[in-house]
């Protein structure tokens, strides 16, 4: 049996890249709606925060069903 090293550290690498990509846009979404709640504690809207955090969702939803997808097909 031989292992391919090469793909193997391809996977990891894609991998790696998507888990963090994945995990600074949900955490932007966070941030967004912190500072949704901010402004609207100070009497303030913050229409664009939480335009951008749900883009962000968004965004993160569409990521997670199309590897879903791919798994599944």
């Amino acid at each position: 049996m031989k292992i391919d090293w090469e793909a193997l550290g391809s996977v990891f690498g894609v991998s790696l890249l998507a888990t963090v990509a994945l995990v600074a846009l949900f955490t932007l979404g966070l941030v967004g709606l912190s500072k949704h709640e901010t402004a609207t504690e100070q009497g303030g809207t913050a229409t664009l925060a939480r335009s951008g955090a749900y883009a962000c969702f968004a965004l993160v939803a569409a990521a997670v069903g199309y590897a879903i997808y791919l798994i599944v097909a």
